[in-house]
Parts: C-alpha cells; sequence; structure tokens
C-alpha cells in the first residue's frame, strides 16, 4: 500500500506540480459495465500515489448524454450516473487528499448540452433564451446561416431550429454557445465554482477558455481582423478576473486551455488577478528537433517571465495522438494536433523518444501535466471505424478518425480479461489485443519498463531541491543535443543527434531514459539527468 506523500509547499504547490489527467470513462472500471467510474478511480489511488503525482485533472464527469465525451454538460453540479454519485466524487477527493493528491475539476463555459435545463426552457420559449445566441437567418427565406462562422469539428457553427430561427453551437449542435454578455451566465458559473471548491477541490481547468466571449454583432469572419469575433476578446479579462475573487476566497488555482499563437496576449490571462496557470501547447506540438524544442522553451519561459506564472509542460492529453505513435513517425513535419487514417508508426523508435521526452519535460521548470497512459508507453489505438464514437469524425465527413485512439482504456493486468479493465463485457471502446503486453502489473516487475522510469524521474524530481519551478540556463553543447541546467548542479541533456553525445565525466548520473554506450555517451534519442 502506498504511503501519503506530503504535497511539495502549502500554498504554490501548483508552480511545481505533477499532475495526472484522469479521463474517467477509460482509467477503469469499478463496476464491471464497460465505463470507467469513480470507484474504478478509487481502487487505484494506491497507484497514482505510488507513481508520486501532486494532483489528479479530471475531465468532466458531470451529468451529460455524451455527445462529446462529456464536454457537452447537462448538470455541472452532479456526477454523470455512469461514474457515479455526488457522494463518491466527495469520497474520492478526500480519499486522494489523504494521500497527497489534490484535485482539479474541469469546467465547460463556452457552452452546454441540449440537456441543460437552461436550453430545455429556451426551446419551450422562455425568458432563457437570452442565455444563448439566437438570430434570423440570412437570405430571402432566413434559410442561410446568420454568419459564416466554422464549427470546431467542422461544418456551420449554426443549426436552424422549426420556428425558422439559428442558434450558434462553436463545437456540436449539442452544444448550444452560452451568452457571457448576460449577468445570469456569469453569476451561474461564479456559483459552480463555489460549490466544487467547497467540496474540496484545490482547483479547475477552463475548458475552451479563449472562447467565451463574442461580438455582440456576430459579423461574418474576416482572416486577420482585429479583435476576433469570438477568440481572445478584450471582455474575457473581466470574466477571469471575478473568478480568481472566487478562487482566492477558498485558496483554488486555474488552468486555463488558451490556444494563442500571440504570446503577449497569451500572458495577459496569467495577470497576477487572473488564472494562475495555461496549458503550453507550443511544446505538445513540437516535432522532435532540437532546435524547435529549445525555440518553443525559450518562448514558453519568454512568455511566462513578465507575469511572473510558472510554465506548464504537456506531452499528450485526451484531444491529441499518443506520443510514442507521434514521435514514432519519422516525418517530423506533420501537425501534431492532427490526427490520420492507417500513419506508418515504428514503436520502437516512438517509444524510446517518448522516454526522452518524459525525463525532458520532467526537468522543465514550472508544473508538468501526465495524460493517462502515458506513463505505461501506450500508443495510440487504431479503432474499426464502425466503433468510432467522437463526433469529430462523423462532422468531418468521416476523414477525420477523432481522438478516440487516445481515449481506448487502459491495460491494468495483463492476464485478465479486457487488460483487466475491469469490464464483465467489452469496454465503451475496444483494446488492442498487444495491449496487454503494456498492462500496468506487467510493468510493475520490469525496471526497464516505461511506468518504472516515470515513478523514478518523479521520486527525483520530489526528493531534489533544484527541479520544479526555478531558473533554467542552456549549457554549451552538440549540434543536435539539448543540455541545460537547473539549481544545486542539476544537468538534463537530451540527444538528439545522430551520433552519441559525451557526458560530463566528473557528474554523477541520476537516471537516464535508456542505457548509456560502452563509453559512456549518451545515444540517439535518449536524455540523462546528472548530478554536478
Amino acid at each position: 500500500m502506498a504511503q501519503p506523500t506530503p504535497a511539495r509547499t502549502p500554498h504554490d504547490w501548483w508552480r511545481s506540480a505533477v499532475i495526472y489527467q484522469v479521463y474517467v470513462r477509460s482509467f477503469a472500471d469499478g463496476d464491471g459495465d464497460g465505463t470507467g467510474d469513480l470507484a474504478g478511480v478509487r481502487a487505484r489511488l494506491p497507484y497514482l500515489a505510488e507513481l508520486g503525482v501532486d494532483a489528479l485533472w479530471f475531465s468532466p464527469w458531470y451529468q451529460s448524454p455524451m455527445k462529446d465525451g462529456g464536454y457537452d454538460v447537462a448538470d455541472y453540479r452532479a456526477i454523470d450516473p455512469a461514474f457515479g454519485t455526488l457522494a463518491e466524487a466527495e469520497k474520492l477527493i478526500a480519499e486522494a487528499r489523504e494521500l497527497g493528491i489534490r484535485t482539479i475539476v474541469d469546467i465547460v463555459p463556452n457552452h452546454v448540452s441540449d440537456q441543460h435545463p437552461w436550453w430545455r426552457a429556451a426551446l419551450a420559449g422562455g425568458p432563457e433564451r437570452e442565455l444563448f445566441h439566437f438570430r434570423p437567418g440570412r437570405g430571402d427565406h432566413g434559410e442561410l446561416p446568420p454568419n459564416d462562422w466554422k464549427s470546431e469539428f467542422g461544418g456551420p457553427a449554426w443549426t436552424r431550429l422549426p420556428d425558422g430561427h439559428w442558434y450558434l453551437h462553436l463545437f456540436a449542435p449539442e452544444q448550444p454557445d452560452l451568452n457571457w454578455a448576460h449577468p445570469a451566465v456569469r453569476q451561474e458559473h461564479e456559483d459552480i465554482l463555489r460549490f466544487w471548491f467547497e467540496r474540496g477541490v484545490a482547483g479547475v481547468r477552463i475548458d475552451s477558455a479563449a472562447l467565451l466571449a463574442k461580438d455582440p454583432r456576430l459579423p461574418d469572419f474576416v482572416e486577420g481582423h482585429d479583435p476576433h469575433p469570438y477568440v481572445d476578446r478584450d471582455e474575457l479579462h473581466d470574466i477571469y478576473r471575478s473568478w480568481r475573487g472566487v478562487a482566492d476566497e477558498h485558496g483554488g488555482v486555474f488552468v486555463g486551455e488558451v490556444w494563442l499563437p500571440d504570446s503577449e496576449r497569451f500572458a495577459r490571462y496569467l495577470r497576477p488577478d487572473e488564472l494562475h496557470t495555461a496549458f503550453n501547447f507550443s511544446f505538445l506540438a513540437c516535432p522532435w528537433e532540437a532546435g524547435r524544442l529549445r525555440a518553443s522553451i525559450d518562448e514558453t519561459l519568454a512568455e511566462h517571465a513578465p507575469v511572473g506564472a510558472p510554465a506548464t509542460w504537456v506531452l499528450c492529453n485526451h484531444d491529441v495522438t499518443r506520443t510514442v505513435t507521434r514521435y514514432g513517425r519519422e516525418d517530423t513535419g506533420f501537425d501534431f494536433a492532427t490526427k490520420v487514417f492507417g500513419t506508418p508508426t515504428d514503436l520502437a523508435l516512438g517509444t524510446r523518444r517518448a522516454r526522452a521526452a518524459a525525463l525532458l519535460s520532467l526537468a522543465l521548470p514550472g508544473a508538468v501535466y501526465v495524460y493517462q497512459g502515458e506513463e505505461l508507453g501506450l500508443p495510440e489505438a487504431d479503432i474499426p471505424r464502425d466503433r468510432i464514437q467522437d463526433p469529430m469524425h462523423f462532422r468531418s465527413g468521416g476523414t477525420d478518425p477523432g481522438r478516440d485512439g487516445c481515449r481506448v482504456p487502459l491495460p491494468w493486468g495483463a492476464k485478465a480479461p479486457y487488460a483487466g479493465f475491469g469490464s464483465r463485457e467489452e469496454p465503451w471502446l475496444p483494446q488492442p489485443a498487444y495491449w496487454a503486453a503494456y498492462a500496468a502489473d506487467a510493468q510493475e516487475a520490469d525496471p526497464g519498463s516505461m511506468l518504472a522510469l516515470y515513478r523514478e524521474a518523479i521520486r527525483i524530481r520530489r526528493a531534489t531541491p533544484g527541479f520544479g519551478d526555478g531558473p533554467l540556463t542552456w549549457l554549451p553543447s552538440a549540434d543536435g543535443v539539448l543540455a541545460f541546467a537547473r539549481d544545486n548542479g542539476l544537468v538534463c541533456v537530451v540527444n538528439l543527434a545522430d551520433t552519441p553525445a559525451e557526458l560530463d565525466g566528473t557528474s554523477r548520473l541520476l537516471l537516464s531514459s535508456g542505457p548509456l554506450d560502452d563509453q559512456g555517451r549518451l545515444p540517439r534519442d535518449t536524455a540523462a539527468w546528472l548530478l554536478a
């Protein structure tokens, strides 16, 4: 049984935390019905404590018809029955905290489900219509959408109702956008934040944080026009300043999902009276190339420095292709956020690079997010077309495989049915047959496994002053080699060159992602931590 692990610091733990993302539906099945649930998570808390993480970030666990994997919320104060109950969530939060693990919940403020009471009342003609974006259509008979905005999932961002009016949805039609200019929308979300902080959560992750505010004129989109009609509008900052007051009342923290190419505008969300942190997507999307990785690291640290916010580092999440598969593609010029059918992958190469990338990310200043299954080295799963559930696939006309390949239920037991996920029947998404080899119990006994690497890296990171938030200094290195120093003599070296890299023979090797060669050099696609 894992022993409770104290948090790094009582107040600013989030600046250096290792945070584990739990996609509940695919983590562990406690009742055997084929769907992951809170009982499954509670049963695996000792595993997470032994992994050494500081916090768990839960993708939406709210009541939902699951038209978009839970991001279509029908009730923000209720747990979806497939996952459990509110009482179970409260127990999970408390039990995790006893093991030194904090809880971060997801909030989806841009839109609600079409099963939400507000939307049902709006369709019935009630005053709730003001809480959404309804507009008459264009054309002689209103047959054209009110503007030319496109859905993030493909196709128009508008759907016409039988009464002739159109409503806005930047995502699926089952996810109508809220009107954030209405005070009731703002008040409701602040009440939701208080509801979860009062139940013991330590933080909130904000989905699509830059999309809430819309130009009230709802004009057509014009490429390059500033301000954008619905991305990164100035009105957002007043919303988040108000939210910050709620978080400060409860000692809570925020992490925003903010996709912005402009680093100066990105940093505005991290000012001392707004969000505490935001996801760093440039690092996630960066190919396995030394120059581009260094540039991404430098840019990330530079954009956070003016506001004193810690950077965050993530290699994968529930929306993108798994790291082993991405890094196993020799052509590194592709868009990492794009999923495609049947891309050739060298899993041995991808695994070697993913191990090195794990040490790189865990050595950088700030907080690190680990998506479930990354610590097992799972590759992206190929989902049979007739089993795909992601609306992105259907909205693309079947050309996009969607995000299901990184959401397949985890393998826990190599010899158990359905790789020990816990189901009596096939899980909601099919597992590849070969995933038994990646099962957690199989890796437990292997000191060279990906799981062993993550456990040891996180242990060293927690136990060694100098890791986490703080300064970084680049060191002289050969072409294709990244080398930097942290405090207290800590050095990280990552070799992306074709030839082995020399290491400082006077330094002590703390950990490497793979064995050194016979001459004590760092092979290609390998990383090492040293102590001078």
